[in-house]
């Protein structure tokens, strides 16, 4: 079964100013997503600088029967930050979709 979603997707920047570059890049990367599990319909990241100049990164997935799925990660530019968060939401996603596919299983007798 074939299934197709549309993922809506939401980027909030608090202490920062990002530009077009950083948000096509975030959504790029999060576009994948559904990938690793399917049932995502809605994909939140949310940027904050601090006064040392790193930056904070929260991805916030959501799917399906209210499921949510969190990431946090810190480092010193928004790209790296990304980079570090979304496989970390991706090992989440492939963790939840592996033990709905074990559910499934019959059990041999």
């Amino acid at each position: 079964m074939l299934r197709r979603t549309v993922l809506l997707f939401t980027i909030t920047a608090k202490h920062i100013e990002i530009g077009q570059a950083v948000r096509s890049y975030a959504e790029k990367k999060t576009a994948k997503l559904p990938r690793y599990y399917d049932r995502i319909n809605r994909v939140e990241v949310i940027l904050d600088g601090d006064k040392n100049g790193n930056v904070s990164i929260e991805i916030i997935a959501r799917a399906e029967h209210n499921k949510v799925f969190v990431v946090k990660e810190t480092q010193e530019n928004p790209y790296k930050c990304i980079d570090v968060a979304v496989p970390k939401l991706e090992r989440q996603l492939r963790k939840i979709k592996g033990k709905e596919h074990e559910d499934k299983r019959p059990e041999i007798a």
